[in-house]
């Protein structure tokens, strides 16, 4: 009885796509929301958050604390867009707290510039308020706020906005998208100093050139190879089936900007998998919680219909196997394409994936987090 209402609670949870939960209290969390500015001046901003958020991802993926890689929650804000209500201080939470990532890379992709007010303090305060921001011991909870406009717009108070955040344990970091000179004269550096983060300063129009490595034509190869050893049940099943599809379309279009290659390096952790696992039969199989039997052939692709349920688990277990194969490659070969690049001549640059990793890294590490060394 008990491992009969057990299967229950564990379908319930699947079917209502909650993340599967980690039985370890141990594990560390990072939580990183975006406030994006999509007024009209901010297309290249946008553009780079498109094509560089699987860089950032993966570098917080590979990550330890304590010894254990951290499960990743990126959330997404829009504000400054004049096609947005003004009653709501033109400002909108995109999506939530989220470990799907392939959902925050479709909102990125959905984003569109327009005019508007640009009010850095409301932002910030309905990001603190409303987002569920964790209250664990050695959580690191960190804002990024990237914009063009003096950061003292609007009717909220950015100071009481950023303490607030600050009482929470919200590290508030400021990116400029202009010069630093008139990030500094306008609000900018003071928002960060009192966030306790970093204030920093990007070109938004920059273009974004990556050096390629011998590696990066297999990498990508296999990342999308990898898309063959999830098997999806159910509407959500297909929904998820969709936006993997969908977020590895964006990723070939950013290539020339990295997006591809990071994008199939993260697809190799632990995490991108987890993300996926409620309507994954592979990963509810492997992980026990799902039996082949519960499966209905309608809610199955087409070749594994028609099995009996010991034929079906031996299908799914061959499919976990072939997943831990290629995902093991890409590690191997995302370590030596590392190295590769390690000892090329290094390009200097100021663009949003530069300006959060260098805050993450370091602000993460005063909570006991290490990163490697690339």
């Amino acid at each position: 009885m008990k491992r009969f209402i057990a299967v229950l609670l564990s379908l319930a949870a699947l079917s209502a796509g909650a993340h599967p939960v980690d039985p370890r209290p141990d594990r560390p969390v990072i939580q990183l929301a975006l406030l994006l500015d999509t007024s009209n001046s901010m297309d290249g901003l946008i553009d780079q958050a498109k094509s560089q958020l699987w860089r950032i991802v993966n570098d917080l993926a590979g990550s330890r604390r304590r010894g254990h890689a951290p499960q990743i929650e990126v959330a997404l804000y829009e504000y400054g867009n004049s096609g947005l209500s003004a009653g709501e201080q033109y400002l909108r939470q995109v999506l939530p707290f989220t470990r799907d990532l392939d959902r925050i890379s479709e909102a990125l992709f959905g984003l569109r510039t327009n005019g508007g007010e640009e009010y850095c303090g409301a932002a910030i305060k309905d990001a603190v308020k409303n987002l569920q921001w964790a209250e664990r011991s050695g959580t690191y909870k960190t804002l990024f706020i990237a914009g063009n406009e003096p950061f003292t717009q609007g009717d909220v108070n950015f100071r009481d906005a950023i303490q607030r955040a600050v009482d929470k344990g919200v590290i508030v970091n400021t990116i400029f998208c202009g010069p630093r000179r008139e990030g500094l004269e306008t609000g900018w550096k003071d928002g960060a100093d009192r966030g306790r983060g970093s204030f920093l300063t990007i070109n938004q129009d920059r273009d974004i050139v990556v050096r390629r490595s011998p590696y990066d034509d297999e990498i990508e190869r296999l990342g999308q190879v990898l898309n063959n050893t999830f098997v999806y049940f159910g509407a959500r099943g297909r929904e998820k089936e969709a936006r993997q599809s969908s977020a590895d379309a964006a990723a070939l279009k950013a290539a020339p900007a990295g997006a591809s290659v990071e994008r199939s390096l993260f697809k190799s952790k632990r995490q991108y998998s987890e993300s996926l696992a409620a309507e994954d039969a592979v990963a509810g199989v492997a992980t026990g919680r799902l039996r082949a039997e519960d499966l209905k052939d309608a809610d199955l692709p087409a070749e594994l219909r028609g099995k009996d349920a010991k034929a079906l688990e031996a299908a799914l277990k061959d499919k976990q196997a072939e997943r831990e194969k290629i995902q093991s490659r890409l590690e191997d070969l995302g370590k030596k394409r590392a190295t590769f690049l390690a000892e090329q001549p290094a390009k200097a640059g100021d663009t949003l994936d530069r300006a959060v990793l260098e805050a993450v890294r370091d602000q993460a590490r005063g909570l006991g987090y290490s990163f490697d060394s690339k």
